[in-house]
């Protein structure tokens, strides 16, 4: 069992090159996002190239199943002027082309005029997640806490969650690194020092085909 079915994340450095990272940074400031980040990155198309980067490298194709395919590109940041935190979760939603009334489908929402629903958990456990670090991301810069194994799990209760953060670990990393993780991986972080940018573009790989009639809003 590799690390990131063991653990549920797992690292690989120098995934882009500095000057690769300054160019997609270049890229995200022209959009000038109002708030910590967009979800909807993957319309770009210097965004979807990278998806097929992400998914075609070496050191990272055999971490991710052939037929998976990207399905959203998220884009977060922390520094002085945008610092936040996120308490202990699991990703559960997912960006659906339109809703379906099933019994099973719960918890619908809309984010910048994307549908999302809470996906059934044979779908959840499917899922990866590549966190592109663009800037170094230290202790003190707001990384995420990650709780060993509590994939393997399924859904945790809010209780569970709460009282699982005894056994998390902070994950540092360098700039132009990857991280590689479950969605159902308990994770949190803490708000930054505010005397660094820690900018980050989460990609979701998922199944093409999804249960219940759903479709994905976009895929690469």
């Amino acid at each position: 069992m590799n690390a990131l079915e063991r653990d549920g994340f797992t690292l690989v450095s120098a995934l882009l090159s500095p000057a690769e990272c300054r160019v997609i940074a270049g890229k995200i400031e022209t959009m000038r996002c109002a708030s910590v980040g967009t979800r909807r990155l993957l319309s770009q198309d210097w965004c979807r190239s990278l998806a097929v980067k992400i998914r075609q490298h070496p050191a990272l194709s055999p971490l991710i199943p052939a037929g998976l395919v990207a399905v959203q590109c998220t884009f977060f940041e922390k520094s002085a002027s945008r610092n936040w935190l996120v308490a202990v979760h699991q990703d559960l939603s997912i960006p659906v082309a339109e809703r379906i009334e099933h019994s099973a489908l719960q918890g619908w929402s809309v984010k910048e005029g994307q549908l999302y629903v809470r996906a059934p958990v044979e779908v959840l456990q499917r899922l990866i997640a590549v966190r592109i670090h663009l800037d170094m991301c230290g202790a003190d810069d707001g990384p995420l806490r990650l709780v060993l194994g509590s994939h393997l799990q399924g859904l945790v209760t809010a209780e569970c969650a709460a009282l699982a953060r005894q056994q998390e670990i902070v994950c540092v990393a360098e700039a132009g690194s990857a991280l590689l993780m479950r969605p159902l991986l308990l994770h949190s972080s803490s708000k930054s020092s505010g005397k660094s940018q820690r900018r980050v573009l989460h990609f979701l790989f998922a199944p093409l085909e999804l249960p219940l009639g759903l479709r994905w809003s976009d895929t690469v």
